[in-house]
């Protein structure tokens, strides 16, 4: 028992760790509804994007809900250019409406759970961060994932040589390459990242479906080697153990993994931005239902 405790710790060692709640005044914080169930912040950044030349942005929001009974899982993406309010930080930045990924070039992980949980009313208990590129390192530890392209198109922004990749429609098992080709484009498509999101949300979907559908999860093992091959491209807050987050998710399957995206009225402009509008009535649904962890509200609200 010695030993697995400190394989374990062994296999959390590589794992960089992110002060996520630094600073972050108690009062300002929603209360805990739902003691047992837990919600956790994604933030990913494609470090590799070419517009994305500081890096301080975060290109995706996700807003991951664990019901107590662990027996299914509601992710729920935030357009990163969602029109929000952006608490203050503690270094005086912020204070006022602005796109939701702002929030973490203001003031970093702590002001961006600050914007999200003010945003949704639902309380943050941890964070988990990734590097997009890191999806190449994370699908070829798993020997690639199987996803359907419901329609064809071409990437001019691939990591192959002269920068393009065809997609064509229908089911195949990408590599990492192509996988995360897929996951970043958003240049092909009329409503640019609306469908990004969404290939996100499949890519994700194929990496938890084929570490639980192969065992990953569930084997110590093939866990270390995959925290391993993916340490690189992940970080997380000061207390949430990978290692124990993988036990909860190991009987999770792609049926019981639902993806959706925030309620919005779709694309506007505010002054010379263009933003997300959100659709704050069925938002605020949508988030109380995850708040007091009722699943089939979730569900019903997000359809």
């Amino acid at each position: 028992m010695i030993a697995g405790g400190l394989y374990y710790r062994s296999v959390e060692s590589g794992i960089d760790r992110v002060d996520a709640f630094e600073g972050i005044p108690e009062e300002s914080r929603p209360q805990v509804v739902a003691a047992d169930a837990m919600n956790i912040m994604l933030l990913g950044s494609d470090s590799r994007d070419p517009e994305n030349t500081s890096g301080s942005r975060t290109d995706t929001i996700i807003l991951a809900h664990l019901p107590a009974d662990r027996s299914s899982a509601q992710l729920i993406s935030i357009p990163r250019d969602t029109w929000v309010s952006v608490p203050r930080s503690a270094q005086g930045r912020g204070g006022r409406d602005a796109k939701i990924n702002a929030a973490f070039a203001w003031g970093g992980v702590p002001l961006m759970v600050q914007t999200v949980e003010k945003f949704t009313g639902v309380r943050v208990d941890h964070v988990t961060m990734i590097d997009f590129a890191g999806f190449k390192e994370i699908v070829d530890a798993l020997g690639g994932v199987e996803i359907t392209v419901d329609k064809g198109f071409t990437s001019r922004h691939s990591l192959n040589p002269d920068g393009r990749r065809e997609f064509v429609a229908g089911k195949q098992t990408m590599d990492g390459a192509a996988a995360l080709d897929y996951a970043r484009e958003r240049y092909a498509f009329a409503d640019g990242d609306f469908t990004r999101i969404k290939h996100q949300q499949q890519v994700i979907k194929a990496i938890l479906d084929k570490a639980a559908s192969g065992g990953t999860l569930s084997s110590p093992t093939k866990l270390n080697s995959f925290v391993r091959a993916t340490a690189d491209s992940v970080a997380v807050d000061e207390s949430m153990s990978l290692v124990d987050f993988a036990m909860q998710l190991r009987h999770l399957r792609g049926g019981n993994l639902d993806f959706f995206t925030c309620p919005t009225k779709g694309t506007g402009r505010i002054g010379t931005e263009s933003v997300v509008l959100a659709d704050t009535a069925k938002a605020k649904v949508l988030f109380d239902a995850v708040r007091r962890d009722s699943v089939p509200e979730i569900v019903a609200a997000a359809k």
